[in-house]
């Protein structure tokens, strides 16, 4: 009798023990369909947004395409060099930059886009130059009209020419040079009204 129950037990748990691999094997395989699921209606998305980027259509394309970055676990090498040709036609340059220096970095020269990406990089790279050097102009621009920046309730500003450390270092050929800072005069800062001055190009220095 007990070797009937002994018997009886191990089946049960047997049967127990293999429904319950069983399941988690369904379960799986459920979750996999899910993922390929998912993949391919985001990859149907990527598609969708190449199309729309060869009709023009930057902005709707960039949408897709940002859809496509959050909704993949692991971005496709094509998806960097789209999405950073896209950049560029939005004039978002340093985006662009970063995307396809990925997609180069990733393919090297051996993609099937490696030598369209390695001419909008240079494209996207003069466009990020030549776009800083304007807004570095325009800031100048700026600073240089009759405006008058608050240096707060010290009335002071650390020297930007020697860094408050009242010297300047010069490096030659022949090694270090220190200069006393003619800004500041030994100070190590500015008072406001000097500093303001310095920004216009209006402050001279001591001789």
């Amino acid at each position: 009798m007990m070797k009937f129950l002994l018997c009886s037990f191990f089946l049960l748990t047997g049967s127990a023990l293999m429904a319950q691999s069983a399941e988690r094997e369904k379960l799986q395989q459920l979750e996999q369909q899910r993922e390929m699921e998912k993949a391919r209606k985001v990859r149907m998305v990527l598609d969708s947004a190449i199309y729309l980027q060869e009709q023009e259509d930057y902005e709707a394309a960039d949408t897709k395409f940002k859809f496509a970055l959050a909704n993949m676990k692991s971005v496709p090498s094509d998806l960097a060099y789209f999405f950073g040709k896209n950049s560029f036609y939005l004039g978002k340059y340093k985006q662009s930059v970063d995307w396809l220096t990925k997609y180069i970095q990733l393919k090297g020269t051996t993609g099937q886009h490696s030598a369209e990406a390695a001419e909008w990089l240079k494209k996207a790279e003069s466009s990020l130059l030549a776009e800083r050097q304007t807004e570095s102009i325009k800031t100048q621009q700026i600073l240089s009209r009759d405006y008058t920046i608050d240096c707060g309730p010290t009335g002071k500003v650390t020297c930007p020419v020697c860094n408050g450390s009242t010297v300047i270092i010069k490096k030659d050929y022949f090694g270090e040079k220190y200069k006393t800072c003619q800004y500041c005069k030994k100070l190590g800062y500015l008072s406001c009204e000097d500093y303001n001055k310095l920004l216009r190009g209006q402050l001279r220095p001591a001789q």
